[in-house]
């Protein structure tokens, strides 16, 4: 009820919010954002793949602990961190180790805003979210699927608003891992193929990455997961 989620309502359930707040203002602070550059990438490149081909599997691990922490906290730079992926590892592995720090942060950031504020607001909105909430929960895989596929929506808004409109963890989970591979491979993809652009001593920019060619095929992907809603809504119908 609305009195015992608002009694249940404590400081003490803000806390990792505020530690994932106080992250993301430390960063800016300390200038890391700067960090995060195609440029940097390039200036460095040749001590980072010595390095990664030394320690293979540290590398890897230590990547995707890098990634994890970066979608928990919400920092800005994912897509440069998707195309390093690919840069570093290649594109199977850089899509694996993408796929697994982008689902452990997301589901992190999923797990703190869905016992610190989940509840609280559910109970403040009124009716309007809990209708929101039937159908979003009636359908959450579907949904989720269509959100991840298609990049419409920042990354870090779709980790939170399952959490705000009851989607149980182990749907948010598959839907996020299964839901962001075919976008990763694409970011991983491309950075496979940075190490020739700077052979060349050419600039890159991902402003092109996502033709129409690939967002034809991601939306058809998108489509292809929303067919369970509309047989259900004809099913429905039809009854």
């Amino acid at each position: 009820t609305q009195a015992s989620a608002s009694s249940s309502f404590s400081f003490k359930r803000l806390i990792p919010l505020l530690v994932l707040v106080a992250g993301l203002v430390v960063f800016f602070a300390l200038g890391l954002h700067r960090y995060i550059s195609f440029e940097v990438l390039r200036d460095n490149r040749e001590a980072l793949l010595n390095w990664v081909q030394q320690n293979g599997l540290l590398a890897a691990l230590m990547y995707m602990a890098i990634y994890a922490i970066a979608v928990a906290f919400s920092l800005p730079g994912g897509l440069v961190l998707s195309i390093t992926g690919g840069f570093l590892f290649g594109t199977l592995l850089g899509s694996l180790y993408i796929v697994v720090g982008a689902t452990v942060g997301a589901t992190a950031l999923f797990i703190i805003a869905k016992s610190a504020l989940g509840d609280f607001l559910r109970a403040k909105a009124g009716p309007w979210l809990q209708k929101m909430e039937e159908g979003f929960r009636e359908n959450a895989l579907s949904y989720l699927l269509v959100l991840r596929l298609v990049p419409l929506f920042p990354f870090f808004v779709v980790n939170l608003v399952p959490a705000f409109l009851g989607v149980p963890l182990s749907t948010y989970v598959i839907g996020t891992f299964f839901g962001i591979i075919p976008g990763v491979f694409v970011f991983a993809s491309v950075g496979a193929g940075l190490g020739s652009i700077f052979d060349k001593g050419e600039s890159f920019s991902a402003a092109g990455i996502l033709t129409p060619q690939i967002m034809i095929a991601l939306i058809g992907l998108a489509v292809l997961a929303l067919i369970p809603v509309v047989y259900k809504k004809i099913k429905a119908r039809s009854a």
